[in-house]
């Protein structure tokens, strides 16, 4: 969550610049390690894009309408050819569905391989920062320390079996890569608590950020098929009115859709991080962004009941 703009760019114009062009390949076990290719979405997120075939469609409809246009239209048309005309939107491999893992998160998502091989688990959290920062203890004495959900996990989940693969600053990109490089095999949860996506807003658009989670949450159907998945809505960050809050929080109505009733169960608990303004109160989460010690309560009461549920 920390990383600096500019190094999430650079990262970001590293990994479109090596990107492969065609259709995914399935599940292969050396997916990870393989030229990257656009994981499958869930048709429920996915983004409307025009066929071949409609483009053509498009085109010729323009061209009988134009034909019978008034002589003064014509002879704009003909004046200035390209003023119009049907535009497909240019082609973009959207990187939120990419797989791909920044190098300096190596070691963690390692770590979480060597965790993930050891089996028995019952819980997994899956997720970026904001997830990562549960096992954070915060300074020694502080009251209500700031990123730091330590006191809170082990008050709620300290007598159950949880694995904590949240890797600070990660990606829904990032996600794919760890659960297809190690983090998805090796144990089969019961449930699962996933929350991804604020880390795509710099450079991705809602609509791209929703493919990305919409990748992950089929990645996780994939790798645990007998597993509960609590999605959770990305929580808002900065201040109302912000664009990084409007890209964000306009993810959450599209990932909803992916609740099925069955697998799937969609929450979004942001409004309980909220003042009646909109505003994150700073003992909520100082920097508007990551939750406190207060905040983490608050997400660990919302979410209580569903996991118990979830965990039968």
């Amino acid at each position: 969550m920390h990383t600096p703009v500019f190094v999430r760019r650079l990262t970001a114009l590293s990994l479109l610049g090596s990107l492969a062009l065609g259709v995914p390949a399935g599940y292969a076990a050396d997916a990870a390690m393989a030229a990257p290719v656009p994981a499958p979405v869930p048709a429920a997120v996915a983004i409307a894009r025009p066929s071949p075939a409609e483009v053509t469609l498009a085109t010729e409809s323009l061209q009988r309408l134009l034909a019978h246009a008034d002589p003064a239209t014509q002879a704009i048309v003909a004046k200035y050819p390209d003023l119009i005309a049907v535009r497909p939107p240019p082609p973009r491999v959207n990187p939120c569905i990419v797989p791909f893992l920044y190098p300096p998160f190596r070691a963690k998502h390692e770590a979480n391989v060597a965790v993930a091989q050891k089996g028995d688990i019952d819980l997994l959290f899956m997720g970026d920062s904001i997830t990562d920062f549960w096992r954070n203890t915060g300074p020694i004495g502080m009251a209500n320390p700031p990123r730091a959900g330590k006191a809170v996990f082990d008050k709620y989940y300290g007598a159950m079996k949880v694995a904590n693969f949240g890797i600070s600053g990660d990606t829904t990109q990032g996600v794919l890569y760890r659960l297809r490089d190690g983090e998805g095999q090796g144990f089969q949860p019961k449930a699962i608590m996933l929350m991804i996506g604020t880390n795509n807003a710099a450079l991705c658009t809602s609509a791209e950020i929703a493919e990305g989670v919409g990748a992950v949450v089929l990645e996780l159907r994939h790798d645990f098929p007998a597993a509960k998945i609590l999605l959770l809505g990305i929580f808002p960050r900065a201040n109302p009115g912000d664009p990084i809050r409007k890209t964000v929080l306009d993810v959450n109505p599209i990932i909803a859709k992916l609740r099925d009733g069955k697998n799937v169960f969609y929450l979004d608990i942001g409004a309980r991080f909220l003042d009646a303004d909109g505003q994150l109160p700073p003992d909520i989460m100082p920097d508007q962004l990551h939750p406190s010690e207060k905040g983490y309560e608050i997400w660990a009461e919302a979410v209580k009941e569903p996991l118990v549920e979830l965990m039968k």
